[in-house]
């Protein structure tokens, strides 16, 4: 970790997650109780995981993450639905993600919308990047992870600390330089990544209305998922955001969102497909090459010559 707290907030969405030990999600996906069970209950991440795969969802990278590893709190936020504190490893959702406010159950995920499975899955994913770079000696005995964790470090170096922003968010043709610090970057990282995750399980569902192992396809086995990757993709849609260090320029704005010229860039797709969406290289390849080639990477330093 960089030792900084660091906070990854989203409020474009209701998110919907689980809470230790407090908190529990009915593992049939029925009406749960009001109040925790007095007995001990199945982990409510391990019970998240029941419902995703029943759901047809991808699960495997969620299996690598310890049940334990993260704390998840209700309270009164005002400005964002849900913050992420990787210091802690510690979530706080809003009270009025709870079932009627009560700051206890949670809905079952078969009654998420599209919307708000993405958004779940795009806070899944900053667990996910929590755990492989608290515990590195972990993750370089696992090849998934430490496959992650290697593109992080070399993407975040190379593409993530030298970047434009988008001072107003409406203009993206108007740009400014920005030499991102190394919490600002590994953010800027963390967030473009968690917006394309969201975006692909929400285009997912979208294309397939049967949420059911059986029936919910792979999403590049989809053509209209590959055209609207293409789109997204061209609009430099999928871009990701991060909190400034600086407190003057974080008085002016909370967030300061990358232009489209430092979207995600195809080898990060093709590498979070086979990762997390449990693709097969040549499937991932054929989505990535959809996309336009990335803009160069730093060329002052040799590492990020391609």
């Amino acid at each position: 970790m960089d030792g900084h707290k660091a906070r990854c907030r989203l409020g474009i969405a209701i998110l919907v997650c689980w809470l230790i030990p407090a908190v529990w999600i009915g593992a049939d996906g029925g009406s749960a109780a009001q109040t925790a069970p007095s007995h001990k209950s199945r982990s409510p991440w391990l019970t998240l995981i029941t419902q995703a795969s029943a759901l047809g969802l991808p699960t495997r990278f969620l299996r690598q993450v310890p049940h334990d590893f993260v704390t998840l709190e209700f309270e009164d936020l005002q400005r964002y639905a849900a913050e992420y504190d990787p210091e802690q490893h510690r979530m706080v959702l809003n009270r009025s993600l709870s079932f009627n406010a009560a700051g206890g159950v949670l809905r079952p995920l078969s009654r998420l919308t599209h919307q708000e499975l993405g958004t779940l899955y795009h806070e899944l994913f900053h667990a996910y990047m929590d755990y492989i770079r608290t515990h590195p000696a972990r993750t370089a005995t696992h090849q998934d992870m430490a496959r992650l964790l290697i593109l992080a470090q070399q993407q975040r170096r190379c593409r993530y600390e030298v970047v434009l922003i988008t001072p107003i968010i409406q203009r993206k043709s108007a740009t400014e330089l920005r030499l991102l610090t190394e919490h600002e970057s590994w953010e800027a990282l963390n967030e473009t990544w968690a917006v394309f995750v969201g975006w692909a399980i929400w285009t997912t569902l979208q294309l397939d209305e049967t949420l059911d192992p059986q029936g919910l396809e792979r999403p590049v086995t989809k053509s209209e998922w590959l055209t609207r990757l293409h789109q997204a993709d061209r609009e430099g849609l999928l871009i990701g955001y991060y909190e400034p260090e600086d407190p003057a320029e974080r008085a002016v704005t909370q967030k300061r969102y990358l232009a489209p010229s430092h979207r995600i860039s195809p080898q990060e797709v093709s590498v979070l497909l086979e990762v997390l969406f449990e693709e097969t290289p040549d499937a991932a390849r054929r989505a990535a090459a959809v996309m336009q080639p990335p803009r160069p990477s730093r060329e002052d330093d040799d590492s990020c010559r391609i």
